[in-house]
């Protein structure tokens, strides 16, 4: 039996969550909770697709003598870059020149983020 559009969104969003530098690599049941409710608001796949991509180069970005951050815990971190894109769409070049900085930073993202959601 084929997977609902809803659940095929949630997979794909939790398995990127999950790909993402600096998450904690598990999904709660929170996170998928979080995850429903972006398809219910109708965010597009591309934009939670890009604030992960965004937050995980500004995370990468900080500088070496900062102090480590705890690793995210939760889908709902990416909250306010998912709120900042809603309310300004990114430049489509500028996310594929973060996209190819973070090829060599998280490759497990970057290949999830090259195939493509059915």
């Amino acid at each position: 039996m084929p997977l609902s559009p809803r659940t095929q969104y949630v997979k794909r969003v939790i398995d990127l969550y999950q790909c993402t530098p600096g998450t904690s690599g598990f999904a709660r049941r929170a996170d998928r909770c979080f995850a429903e409710a972006l398809y219910d608001r109708q965010v597009s796949l591309e934009i939670v697709q890009a604030a992960l991509l965004l937050a995980a180069t500004r995370r990468s970005r900080r500088p070496n003598d900062a102090p480590p951050m705890a690793p995210i815990a939760s889908l709902h971190y990416f909250r306010p870059v998912i709120e900042e894109l809603i309310t300004a769409q990114p430049d489509p070049a500028y996310l594929r020149y973060l996209r190819q900085s973070l090829v060599h930073l998280a490759p497990l993202l970057a290949s999830a983020l090259d195939h493509q959601f059915p």
